[in-house]
């Protein structure tokens, strides 16, 4: 009898995901998508700190250096029900770093479709939409060039 299959790396990427596209959200439209919050006990309260942005030059293989640093908040929270979330956003805003780890919690949990359709589904379309329009902009500046031929060859 074979063990079953496990989808951890899929899990993890979709997880993944999921986090990254919380933490790109407005702070604000996070509040306004879920604006109560379910009981929950800190395990590490936001706190505010800074890390290191590093680069490369070329396309991603040249030799990595610093690009100077950024504001990040994180925290990790431990729902009533024993799941875990964790967050890390950009920027100094405790309540946007303290939804997103409920929100990561609530997605390991029962009610990770109705946060799928309630909070995630809205956000996606709203990035689409800005990146859509961000698109458009940049299609409209696009300069096209060409050159005659001169004929003396």
């Amino acid at each position: 009898m074979s063990a079953p299959v496990s989808n951890a790396a899929s899990d993890t990427s979709a997880r993944a995901a999921t986090l990254s596209l919380l933490a790109r959200a407005p702070g604000v439209r996070l509040a306004t998508l879920l604006p109560d919050l379910p009981p929950f006990d800190w395990l590490r309260r936001p706190e505010v700190g800074a890390v290191m942005l590093r680069g490369r030059m070329g396309a991603g293989g040249g030799a990595p250096f610093n690009l100077g640093e950024m504001t990040v908040t994180r925290c990790a929270l431990r729902l009533a029900d024993g799941t875990v979330g964790h967050a890390a956003v950009q920027g100094r805003d405790k309540g946007h770093a303290t939804r997103v780890a409920v929100i990561d919690a609530l997605m390991q949990g029962e009610d990770a479709v109705r946060i799928e359709t309630a909070v995630l589904a809205p956000l996606r379309a709203e990035e689409a939409a800005r990146r859509r329009l961000r698109a458009e902009k940049a299609a409209a500046t696009k300069v096209e060039f060409f050159t005659l031929v001169r004929g003396e060859d």
